[in-house]
């Protein structure tokens, strides 16, 4: 039996899927597509080309479909891939490095050219939260903070170890999945799901390695694009609070969401001058009020949560953001 299953989360992916697919079935004949209720024909085209599908009622995010295909799978070792993502070369070089916990690749664009700034990327502290919630990594991306977090320095000839890649290309073993509860539900739909699981991995003594060997181009944006742009920032925002709120002292995390109620404002200002059909001031006001109970929330905690009441909250916490959060 073959070791490894490839997991593809899709969410309006028909486009894309069965090149995916096609390609990911060149690596193992076990391919699954874990659909978050598309409504175009991606669940049709997936089976289509010969992949495996669970066909989701309802939008899970990417963290609870993950979940799903891997809790699905009966390998060793699991790919997660994304529907944007297609394979070439360096399969067995990726299990191999998997042993130790989890492993990526070299994502190309489409002329070949690693993906710098995506492919690897260092976790990020509070002060690089701060400054991609201010713009100040879009306006001066060369700076010391962005290059370190992207990992701007990293020689991608090199087999390394590494701190964060991304799960569009992230193959990990089941005793590290296993062993950590694999990705947090709580960051829905997107954004920071993976972040969080690779700063887990390590915390718990795992290793995280890139090969160059292994190799998959990278069309990039495809499942934000499916948000509207009011919607994706607030939920950008509130992933990357959660990060904060989970993973930072109280000091640093008050200062991220400082940091995130203070861009809130020249993003609304720069809104209202676009013709998009958004609604800048609904979207200012809600991140505003994400970044204030935020904060709230952490002052009233009573502490540190058990690893057994952290593991409810993180159920909980999935549900009440999927039910809290509306964007007019």
């Amino acid at each position: 039996m073959d070791q490894l299953t490839v997991v593809i989360v899709t969410y309006h992916s028909e486009e894309c899927i069965g090149r995916c697919v096609d390609a990911a079935l060149r690596w193992t004949p076990h391919v699954m597509v874990v659909d978050n209720a598309s409504t175009d024909k991606t669940v049709e085209f997936a089976r289509l080309h010969g992949a495996s599908v669970i066909a989701n009622t309802d939008n899970r995010g990417f963290a609870g479909a993950a979940n799903q295909g891997f809790s699905a799978a009966s390998t060793p070792y699991v790919l997660l891939l994304n529907p944007d993502v297609t394979l070439f070369e360096g399969r067995d070089a990726l299990m191999k490095s998997a042993g130790m916990g989890a492993s990526t690749g070299m994502l190309t664009d489409e002329a070949g050219n690693p993906q710098a700034g995506f492919t690897i990327r260092r976790l990020p502290s509070a002060r690089t939260l701060a400054f991609e919630s201010l713009g100040l990594n879009r306006i001066f991306p060369a700076n010391p903070v962005n290059r370190h977090w992207r990992a701007l320095d990293l020689d991608f000839t090199v087999s390394q170890s590494v701190e964060q890649p991304p799960g569009a290309f992230l193959m990990v073993n089941r005793q590290a999945w296993e062993e950590i509860g694999g990705l947090d539900e709580s960051f829905w739909p997107i954004w920071f799901e993976d972040v969080d699981f690779c700063k887990r991995l390590l915390d718990a003594g795992f290793r995280i390695t890139y090969t160059p060997d292994a190799k998959a181009s990278h069309v990039g944006a495809h499942s934000i694009r499916q948000l509207p742009r009011g919607e994706r920032e607030v939920q950008w925002y509130v992933s990357l609070l959660r990060y904060a709120e989970k993973h930072f002292g109280l000091a640093a995390h008050v200062f991220v969401a400082a940091s995130v109620a203070l861009s809130s404002i020249p993003r609304a200002v720069v809104g209202l001058f676009r013709s998009d059909g958004g609604k800048p001031l609904e979207v200012c006001s809600e991140i505003l009020k994400q970044a204030r109970e935020s904060v709230m929330k952490r002052f009233r905690s009573s502490g540190k949560l058990s690893r057994v009441t952290a593991q409810t909250t993180v159920r909980n916490s999935a549900e009440e953001h999927k039910t809290h959060i509306h964007v007019p």
